[in-house]
């Protein structure tokens, strides 16, 4: 193909659709705050009061974890800033760790902020940022209305990369307050794999854990380890530092290599957390359907034998007396009969996928969560 023919045929969307454009601006008129203060709420960093930073673990464990562990840890996933207020104007300023550089994963969801609004149980997707993928710090405006209104505002933090520093921008005398309270002070916490972590929502908001915390008036706490959720005790021991847990979801199959490596770590994950916590239900999930195993019977077969020993290990919990022990079937959690269509790449979901997810896990956390619902 000769160069011409090339050039001729190659697209631009960006001079094509206006919308498509990205709009560069610099709201140097606005008041610019840290969400690290209050009136800011800040969720889904249950060490953000000891160490300050947007991270989903310690800065420093008590119990060494495995370094990939510790360094996914800094992606922001499930983290949430909420508060209300009346200016006509809001706007973000973020500086990343790093780039996205996923092939499979839109940047928006690796490294952007999305903005709901509403109260709890009525939040409303809003916008996305828009920015220039190829740097390490941005500056959106979410909205700008000619008056005042008192909104309530959820801004979920990105999935795939660390934050820095984030700042509000509002209007220079505008209210600003503080965002309704949850149901309790208990937290959800939900410990897994690369599709816990959010992979490969197009935006922060779609992931399974932020669709829910918009369903149940609780903090949720997104443990989700790209690869790295393996079910190992020092994680495990990790998670019993958590205060006020409500519910502890355990999602780590898909990462859990071998039928083996299950049997060694679930039962142990639990006792560990059950010295601590007594009480607090835990809920254990299945991994959802491959795309492949239509066509890999020994996939199917991996899926059915670690599903078998999960059930194996809930039951000789219950057995012994533990009521607060649950298994949830996670094979239709896609659907039944195109589950196959709700992927990326036959594993991580698309936004449908995790809606599914959410939808069908939605009616699952409520039962376990009643005494903290009502």
């Amino acid at each position: 193909m000769s160069e011409q023919t090339s050039s001729s045929t190659s697209v631009d969307a960006q001079k094509l659709d206006p919308n498509m454009r990205l709009e560069q601006s610099d709201e140097t008129g606005l008041l610019w705050l840290s969400p690290k203060e209050a009136p800011f709420r800040l969720a889904g960093f249950p060490w953000f009061g000891q160490d300050g930073a947007y991270r989903r673990l310690p800065l420093r464990p008590k119990h060494a974890i495995p370094p990939a562990v510790n360094q996914l840890a800094n992606s922001t996933a499930g983290g949430q800033i909420m508060f209300q207020t009346d200016s006509p104007k809001l706007a973000i300023r973020v500086k990343l760790a790093g780039k996205a550089g996923m092939y499979h994963m839109p940047a928006t969801g690796q490294c952007g902020f999305d903005l709901y609004i509403g109260e709890p149980g009525d939040q409303q997707y809003f916008g996305t940022v828009r920015y220039d993928h190829s740097q390490l710090s941005y500056e959106h405006v979410f909205y700008e209305y000619p008056h005042r209104e008192l909104r309530h505002v959820t801004l979920n933090f990105p999935l795939y990369q660390g934050v820095q520093e984030v700042q509000i921008g509002i209007e220079p005398g505008s209210e600003l307050k503080a965002p309704l309270p949850y149901r309790t002070g208990k937290k959800v916490v939900v410990y897994g794999t690369s599709i816990t972590q959010g992979g490969c929502a197009t935006r922060p908001g779609m992931a399974y854990t932020n669709i829910l915390s918009r369903r149940i008036p609780l903090e949720f706490v997104n443990l989700g380890f790209s690869g790295n959720g393996r079910g190992e005790p020092e994680v495990a021991r990790v998670l019993t530092e958590i205060a006020n847990p409500a519910l502890l979801v355990l999602d780590y199959e898909a990462n859990a290599v071998d039928v083996e490596l299950m049997r060694q770590t679930l039962p142990e994950f639990i006792r560990i957390y059950r010295e601590a916590h007594p009480d607090v239900p835990i809920l254990v999930v299945s991994k959802i359907q491959y795309a492949r195993e239509r066509f890999e019977p020994a996939l199917l077969q991996k899926r059915l034998d670690m599903k078998r020993v999960e059930m194996e290990t809930v039951d000789m919990y219950r057995r012994q007396g533990d009521a607060n022990v649950h298994f949830f079937d996670g094979t239709a959690l896609l659907g039944t009969d195109s589950y196959n269509e709700c992927t990326v790449d036959g594993v991580h979901p698309t936004d449908l996928g995790f809606l599914r997810m959410a939808d069908t896990l939605t009616p699952v956390f409520k039962e376990l969560l009643k005494d903290e619902l009502n």
